[in-house]
């Protein structure tokens, strides 16, 4: 059966001048146009292909991979916006997306602009279009995940609590500021960790695993960055947010948590706004200055 708005395995029934024609089943032929045949193509051979309707509403294969599909949540750029219609979505292909007014919510949007929406299909006219009415969309199940999963995670909004996340392109979860050392952006996309489900199917969440289990990792890269770098490192417990999480991948209070171990175990020290080994030898060496008080 097709899937309008999935990536399809079709079969190339004919090669004409326009291009391909590929086997859709009950929907006939489906032009795949010349400027996406693969090299060596040929009647007979199966594609992989993203079915969609173009400008004129007739149904198009495309080998291009759109920035999301039908039922994906992403953050796509608004290229344009029509008064009487609502906003065009670049999601990667030629024909822009539609975000129609009546799926749009909070102040008007306009170009330039990034949101997070959901990709559905108007089962009545067989068009994609998108919907910034997120909670529609999500799964009403309750999650199956267990406490401490690492989960991916598309932030959707900011709120008093924290950051509305969509968690696994599937269920509704929350990030609580007081879990967070840095903002966060509309929009980003990234890993978390399962801190609790709570009774109506929502899921508080955190950026990093709970206790040591995030320790253990990150120590080891830790000294592996001071391998790397002849025993000295720029970072220490004074570094930016920002620059620790670019670098390392896990919020300051995680760095905070694995140098203040390996400290304790006398690998490190911190000397000129930065993290040295302890010795050319690897063992402690106690020394006498401020920046070698222990890690509050």
């Amino acid at each position: 059966m097709l899937m309008i708005g999935k990536r399809n395995r079709l079969t190339i029934v004919r090669q004409a001048s326009p291009g391909l024609y590929l086997d859709a089943g009950d929907q006939g032929e489906i032009l795949l146009p010349g400027r996406y045949i693969p090299p060596g193509a040929v009647p007979g051979m199966a594609l992989d292909v993203f079915v969609y309707l173009d400008s004129e509403d007739r149904l198009v294969a495309t080998t291009e991979t759109p920035t999301a599909m039908a039922g994906d949540f992403a953050c796509l750029k608004v290229v344009s916006v029509n008064r009487q219609i609502g906003a065009f979505l670049d999601w990667g292909l030629p024909k822009d997306l539609l975000l129609p007014f009546r799926e749009q919510t909070g102040p008007p949007l306009h170009e330039g602009q990034r949101v997070v929406v959901h990709i559905y299909l108007d089962t009545k006219t067989s068009r994609l279009a998108a919907t910034m009415r997120l909670n529609r969309h999500l799964s009403r199940e309750m999650p199956a995940y267990a406490r401490g999963q690492e989960v991916s995670l598309l932030i959707a909004a900011k709120t008093p609590l924290g950051y509305n996340a969509i968690v696994e392109n599937a269920h509704a979860g929350l990030l609580y500021h007081s879990n967070l050392s840095e903002p966060l952006e509309i929009g980003q996309k990234l890993k978390g960790f399962v801190q609790a489900i709570r009774p109506d199917g929502k899921i508080d969440l955190k950026l990093d695993p709970s206790g040591y289990q995030r320790v253990i990792p990150l120590r080891k890269q830790i000294l592996q960055t001071l391998e790397r770098n002849g025993g000295r490192m720029e970072f220490d417990i004074k570094s930016p947010p920002a620059a620790i999480r670019e670098t390392f991948g896990v919020s300051k209070n995680a760095f905070k948590l694995a140098l203040s171990a390996l400290y304790k175990e006398r690998r490190i020290c911190f000397r000129n706004a930065g993290t040295e080994f302890a010795s050319k030898s690897g063992k402690f060496e106690y020394r006498n200055s401020k920046e070698n008080s222990s890690i509050q």
